[in-house]
């Protein structure tokens, strides 16, 4: 049977939305898609080169797109940009599926992004310092992954997060 659903992996840059997911897809025998790397592959550069050239707004237009167009065939993991839930379409598009907010704390998640900062995949939102930056946009969206999320998995390894995450697919069989 054709899964029309999908699983959705929300949350701020470094949470695990792409090692949990792809470890996830690989559990439940489907594709796992990155809107990041997906977004790339559409529009020829990085994040950040597109940003420069094209604003923010342009972005997230492409965003949207990107999130859409993956979502359409369904029965995928779908690791979702940090910034996906700030559009009211992007919301529409998640509620279609299993959302999973992989939540960690500020200091954490500054840590893991100095530790690995890929400075090409994503600019700087405020021009702040890693720290301040991710403790200032994970207090703006906060609010909406927990929105957004059929459950929230948070302090786990990878091994451990990838159980908690297939416990939840199982509870929402219907939207898988």
């Amino acid at each position: 049977m054709h899964k029309t659903g999908n699983i959705f992996l929300i949350g701020p840059r470094a949470c695990g939305k792409t090692s949990v997911g792809r470890a996830l897809a690989k559990r439940l025998g489907v594709e796992f898609v990155d809107t990041d790397h997906a977004f790339v592959e559409a529009v020829g550069m990085d994040i950040a080169s597109f940003v420069e050239a094209n604003g923010w707004e342009a972005f997230r237009d492409e965003e949207a797109a990107t999130l859409a167009r993956e979502a359409a065939p369904g029965g995928r993991v779908i690791g979702c940009g940090g910034g996906i839930v700030l559009r009211e379409e992007n919301r529409a598009v998640l509620a279609r599926g299993i959302v999973i907010y992989l939540k960690a704390g500020a200091e954490e998640l500054a840590r893991r992004l100095m530790a690995d900062p890929l400075a090409a995949q994503r600019p700087s939102l405020t021009g702040k310092s890693v720290a301040d930056e991710v403790r200032e946009v994970l207090a703006a969206r906060a609010h909406l992954y927990e929105g957004c999320a059929d459950r929230v998995i948070e302090g786990q390894d990878l091994d451990g997060t990838v159980e908690l995450a297939l416990g939840v697919v199982k509870t929402f069989p219907e939207r898988f």
